[in-house]
């Protein structure tokens, strides 16, 4: 009678463990619906970040194209800013 206590008991054991294997928070197949959830994620992110430098980029081109245009009417035109003294120095 006790022979067979242990075996049954190292079974059941195992059927639970196989079970919670394949139905329990971390069993095989959640955790393939998660690698596949993070790829599409890590995607996202990916294509958020290029969109966030197309941007960056923009904001830059706008900045030096104020400023080339500001040197422009500076030199060109005599452009002077409220509270700055225009010097023209002739050569």
């Amino acid at each position: 009678m006790g022979a067979r206590i242990v075996p049954a008991i190292l079974i059941t054991l195992l059927v639970v463990l196989h079970a919670q294997l394949w139905f329990g928070r971390g069993s095989v197949p959640k955790v393939a619906s998660l690698a596949t959830e993070l790829d599409l994620q890590r995607q996202k992110n990916a294509q958020a970040q290029q969109a966030n430098d197309r941007l960056a980029a923009e904001v830059q081109d706008l900045k030096e194209g104020l400023e080339m245009v500001e040197e422009k009417a500076r030199l060109e035109l005599g452009m002077v800013k409220p509270n700055e003294i225009y010097v023209q120095i002739a050569k």
